[in-house]
């Protein structure tokens, strides 16, 4: 059965951490002098108590963790992260709603960006610099932080990490997880600071360059403005299309190509090649249409195209200009991103350009079938024989995944609200993009006009969608609760 006394535990030891950015987000407030001061004084010394009571009844647990245990661990870590992150909103009174708050706390954990506050700008500092470190946080996941952090935490920390990792597949570039996890954040911290350095050499003042290089590098798309759209200069665009393209690549090929001068494998890396693709030839029809039917300049339609292109297949949903205005055709296309979206083990939504090009393959085995009905045709992956359950899960995952769109799209229109943004809606939950695209849901909107009971359930998509749809689905069965 489920052994809470170790969850408890874990959770307790991860409340401290959560306590810890609190305290960060305090020390801010007192820098500015503004009114969230004793907002964060009060939810810091809330999730310290709360993780000292989390770790009493979890303090005889054993380090050791079933595979169920990890499922519900990790699910439970995001709700109870969301649940004590909205109490500097409520204590504040910036945000009044519980739903509300809960809404925003889980848009920023899961890096989904979507945001029902209407005038961020009239945020403190404090809260604002709260919701992008949200992000930052959860990029590349809660409970991987502490993978890194905590490794004697969690006996079982590969079943966690498998839990809570994105993609079909698992590469390592250390035989020790715990190794691993540290080489993996300390890229990624790297790529943060890279991000906020460039963007203030580049103009923006160090406030607002450090909240968006969390943000573009987390891929969230919280901005410290109204709206997502990108307020800045041609060569902040440029920085910013190239940190979020790299925040979309995997950070194992990362890792090779920044500390191994491996740039060859990151080549031969056939997920690699069809980011690349991908982002090529939208980028380009895209940039036609803009040529054509807006009369944009060759430099202004190239950037705003591969501006927006990066922005959606990376799910950071960032934006350029408004993208509602253009052609209806480039909303396909953009959809079409949304859907897809970057490389596995990168801090991205979407089903992933990995299982895409497994399709692709088992689709073009399928068609030589036809031809050779007795021939054994194998499929790989960067040379490597992909398992036969790997196959049974990726349709799995694709089916649930078309089912869950299909489904939110057909209760948000029920609910009133137009097809088109329907479905973008149901993109944007569960690729946690959180981006829009119609003049009422486009680049500027708030969630805010959405019902209470609209709020909880995209909440709960959104968790659905950053843990990928099974880990939190695989919770509602009975088979998971039995003995046996």
């Amino acid at each position: 059965m489920i052994n809470f006394r170790i969850i408890s535990k874990i959770l307790g030891s991860l409340l401290f951490v959560e306590a810890f950015f609190m305290g960060c987000c305090l020390a801010m407030a007192f820098t500015f002098h503004e009114d969230d001061v004793m907002a964060f004084i009060m939810s810091t010394l809330l999730t310290f108590g709360s993780a000292f009571l989390f770790l009493f009844f979890g303090h005889d647990a054993e380090n050791s963790l079933s595979r169920r245990d990890a499922y519900v661990v990790v699910t439970l870590t995001w709700m109870v992260f969301s649940f004590f992150g909205m109490f500097p909103f409520l204590i504040h009174g910036s945000v009044t709603s519980f739903a509300d708050a809960f809404f925003e706390t889980m848009s920023g954990f899961t890096t989904t960006g979507a945001t029902v506050i209407d005038d961020v700008e009239a945020l403190p500092h404090g809260l604002l610099f709260w919701r992008s470190l949200m992000q930052w946080i959860g990029g590349l996941g809660i409970v991987f932080f502490t993978v890194a952090l905590l490794p004697q935490l969690v006996g079982g920390s590969v079943k966690v990490f498998a839990a809570e990792a994105t993609g079909p597949m698992r590469s390592k570039m250390h035989p020790r997880l715990s190794t691993s996890a540290k080489w993996i954040w300390s890229i990624y911290i790297l790529l943060t600071v890279a991000c906020a350095f460039s963007f203030w050499a580049a103009g923006m003042d160090w406030f607002d360059a450090t909240n968006y290089s969390m943000s573009t590098t987390a891929t969230g798309g919280f901005s410290t403005h109204n709206g997502t759209i990108f307020l800045a200069s041609p060569l902040v665009e440029y920085l910013a299309i190239l940190f979020q393209f790299l925040a979309g690549i995997n950070f194992t090929l990362l890792y090779l190509g920044l500390f191994k001068w491996k740039f060859g494998a990151m080549w031969r890396n056939g997920e690699f090649r069809l980011y690349l693709a991908i982002i090529g030839i939208a980028t380009l029809l895209i940039m036609y249409l803009l040529l054509t039917r807006m009369d944009y300049s060759f430099e202004h339609a190239f950037r705003s195209a591969l501006f927006q292109v990066v922005s959606f297949i990376t799910t950071t949903g960032l934006s350029c200009t408004d993208a509602g205005m253009w052609p209806r055709l480039t909303w396909g296309i953009l959809w079409l991103l949304m859907f897809i979206g970057a490389c596995a083990g990168s801090t991205t939504g979407g089903f992933k350009s990995i299982r895409v090009l497994m399709l692709l393959k088992v689709l073009r085995n399928e068609f030589r079938h036809i031809l050779h009905p007795n021939a054994v045709l194998p499929v790989k992956m960067n040379g490597q024989s992909i398992p036969q359950g790997k196959l049974v899960s990726l349709l799995a995952m694709l089916t649930l995944y078309i089912i869950a769109l299909v489904a939110i799209t057909i209760v948000m229109a029920v609910s009133g609200i137009d097809i088109t943004n329907a479905i973008t809606i149901s993109l944007s939950l569960v690729s946690n993009i959180g981006a829009g695209l119609d003049t009422n849901m486009g680049p500027q909107m708030s969630w805010a006009d959405l019902s209470t009971g609209l709020k909880w359930l995209c909440s709960f998509l959104m968790l659905v969608g950053r843990l990928e749809i099974v880990a939190v689905l695989v919770l509602f069965t009975r088979s998971f609760w039995q003995r046996n």
